[in-house]
This record gives structure tokens, C-alpha cells and sequence, in this order.
């Protein structure tokens, strides 16, 4: 039996420290304002009521975090459909791999839907670059959240990988709570959801010399998440813009909350969540026995990105996109004229930042590129 101790450097709340981190919520000069979106039809006292009546995290995830995502859906999206839930056992704890579109709402949209449909919510991975503030903090490990330690030298990292990897697999196995992560660090920016072979090493690393048992034994379940109107894509093309022809990109100050905060609350159209078929272990005997560890893990990423490509939902904006970028009417049936307008209009936007052809490929880019997936 692991120590759960070691792992307090990046665990979430327990529900013994919930009533403490609901007081310092509420006491938090920024709390009126979030406290206004969540709750738009209540008063400041009210709300503040609300948060110090959670006295553990189900009560925090099912009444306060619950209501955000229902305020998300209802203000910012034109619907949320979901594919999938009859794939995975309400009774079973997953490993959920999913493409990364947003920071926040990726996670927490799959946790509402698994919620919705009787199953326990799982805990999230979390970047330490983003855990700052003690309000933002707070409500993360709040809502089952655990650290992901980003930087630090060659050594570092990989005490850090083993040390999560450990993490992950103490979770699944022994607390029997599902987890959480991204197929890559940070967000897919270009559009081209690409699960990163060094995930598949740092889950492997707790897990012994059977490399097939270490990953079976999690319950790898990709999921594939769709966004209509891609989210914070202004704030990616920008970012990629920057940082083309391999010029490094170097954050602003508060650029990270800017992003979780662009993301929650600009318009997203429809978003679709699909839960794809789990990797089981005949999948992963299928690869060749005689293969180096390198092959392997690049095999295990192809397919966990065969299923979230393959179940990606493609809105109108890709077609569009796609025959914007190449200069022809090649996916013209699977769009209006309407929605052609709305998406060039949309377009126009860059033009307040720099006028350069490389600026708008980049752009119809993130939209296009997942047809080509």
C-alpha cells in the first residue's frame, strides 16, 4: 500500500481541508466577481453562503462546480452532446487521454457529462504553471485537481515523471478515482491533436517490467473533444505567429489566467465530447513483442490518436476553413452561405494586429488541419 503522504506535494484537497479552503474562496477581493458569473441571480451573501455550506468535495463538485459548468453551456455554447458513455462501466476507474483544446473546460465538461450519467467524477491534471494565486489554487485541488511540476533540468524531470506516474497509477488502483490528462503538454494550438510518446514513457515508469500490463492495468480511454468555435484561437494564432521560423515564445505576465478566463467565457458554438473505445490489452499485445521500448510507445500514441482523430466532430468551420486556405469550394456542400460569412467575419479580427498573409494561414490552420487529421 502506498503512503498517500508522499504524494502531498501534488495531491488535491482532502475533504478535511475543504471548510478552510472555502473561507479563504470567499475571502479573496476577485471572489464578487466570479461569484456574479457563476451565480448571476443570487447576492455576493448568498453565494458566499453556498460555498461555506460545502463542507467536502463532492458537495463543492456537485452543487458550486456543477452550476459553473451549466452557466458555460447555457451563456457560451449553442449545446454540449456527448458520444460514448455506454463504452465505459460506472463501476470502473479510467485513465481519460484526451486532445487539448482549452485549458480548463476540456476536463471539466467531461467531468459534468460522466456526472450527469452516474458515474463518480475523477481527478484532473493540472500544470503548476497555472496553480498561481491562492484563489485559483484553492478551487483547483477543490475540484480534484493534482499538480503536474513543469520545468526544471533533465534530472528533475525525470524525478518529476516517476514521481506522477506513481501518482496516477496509486490513484486508479488504490483510491479507485479516475484520472484526467492531456495527450501533450500544453493546448493543441495548430489544430493537429498529437499524443506526446513522452506520456506514454512517464505512465509507463511506475508500472514494471511488462510494459503492456503497466498501461492495461490504467484503463487508457482516449476521448476526443470538438469545439465549434475553437477556443481562445485568436490568443493561439498570436502565439504561434510569434514564435514561427522556431523564434521562441515568451509568455506575458498573466497570460495564462487571460487564457482560462478567454476560454470560459467566449462563445463556443456547439461542443461535442466523445469517449472512444478503451486500449485494451489485446490492442496493446497486437504491436510486435520483439519491438524497442521507443517503438512501442510510439505505437501506443498512433493509437490513441487513430480513436480521438477518428471521433473528432467537424463543424462547418473546418470546410470552410480548409477551402478558405486552399482557395477552392472543394467541402462547399457542407456549409451555408451564412455560416461561411460568419466564419470570414470572425476572420476580419486579425486585422487589428498585422496584416500578413502568414497571420491568416496560421489561423484557418487551427480550423483546417483536423480534416487533413
Amino acid at each position: 500500500m502506498t503512503d498517500y503522504h508522499k504524494f502531498d506535494d501534488i495531491r488535491p484537497y482532502t475533504d478535511d481541508e475543504i471548510p478552510a479552503a472555502m473561507q479563504r474562496i470567499v475571502s479573496d477581493p476577485y471572489f464578487p466577481q466570479v461569484a456574479q458569473y457563476v451565480y448571476p441571480d443570487r447576492t455576493l451573501q448568498e453565494v458566499k453562503d453556498i460555498m461555506l455550506g460545502c463542507r467536502n468535495i463532492y458537495e463543492f463538485q456537485t452543487i458550486v462546480m456543477k452550476q459553473v459548468n451549466e452557466q458555460v453551456i447555457a451563456r457560451t455554447t449553442d449545446g454540449l452532446t456527448y458520444g460514448g458513455v455506454e463504452r465505459i462501466d460506472p463501476s470502473k476507474r479510467y485513465l481519460f487521454i484526451s486532445n487539448h483544446r482549452d485549458i480548463v473546460l476540456d476536463s471539466c465538461l467531461l467531468m459534468y457529462v460522466l456526472h450527469t450519467n452516474g458515474h463518480k467524477i475523477g481527478e484532473i491534471t493540472f500544470g503548476s504553471n497555472l496553480m498561481k494565486g491562492q484563489m485559483v489554487i484553492d478551487i483547483g485541488k477543490s475540484n480534484k485537481m493534482f499538480k503536474v511540476e513543469r520545468g526544471g533540468n533533465p534530472r528533475e524531470l525525470y524525478a518529476t515523471s516517476v514521481h506522477l506516474s506513481e501518482y496516477i497509477r496509486y490513484t486508479i488502483t488504490q483510491k479507485m478515482e479516475s484520472v484526467w490528462i492531456a495527450q501533450r503538454n500544453g493546448r493543441t494550438k495548430d489544430g493537429i491533436d498529437r499524443t506526446d510518446q513522452g506520456l506514454v514513457k512517464m505512465l509507463s515508469m511506475s508500472g514494471g517490467k511488462d510494459r503492456v500490463k503497466a498501461l492495461a492495468e490504467l484503463n487508457i480511454v482516449p476521448v476526443s473533444v470538438s469545439y465549434e468555435w475553437e477556443s481562445c484561437d485568436i490568443l493561439k494564432t498570436l502565439e504561434l505567429y510569434a514564435s514561427r521560423d522556431g523564434k521562441p515564445y515568451v509568455k506575458k505576465p498573466g497570460e495564462d489566467l487571460n487564457s482560462i478566463l478567454t476560454g470560459i467565457t467566449q462563445p463556443k458554438g456547439r461542443v461535442h465530447i466523445e469517449i472512444c473505445e478503451q486500449l485494451t490489452a489485446d490492442d496493446l499485445n497486437a504491436i510486435p513483442a520483439d519491438c524497442a521500448d521507443a517503438q512501442f510507445r510510439h505505437s501506443v500514441a498512433e493509437l490513441i490518436d487513430r480513436r480521438i482523430c477518428g471521433s473528432y466532430r467537424l463543424f462547418p468551420n473546418a470546410y470552410i476553413a480548409h477551402d478558405l486556405r486552399s482557395g477552392t469550394g472543394r467541402y462547399a456542400d457542407y456549409y451555408t452561405n451564412e455560416q461561411h460569412d460568419a466564419f470570414v467575419g470572425h476572420l476580419s479580427e486579425l486585422d487589428k494586429f498585422v496584416s500578413d498573409p502568414a497571420l491568416r494561414d496560421i489561423f484557418l490552420g487551427i480550423y483546417a488541419n483536423p480534416i487533413d487529421n
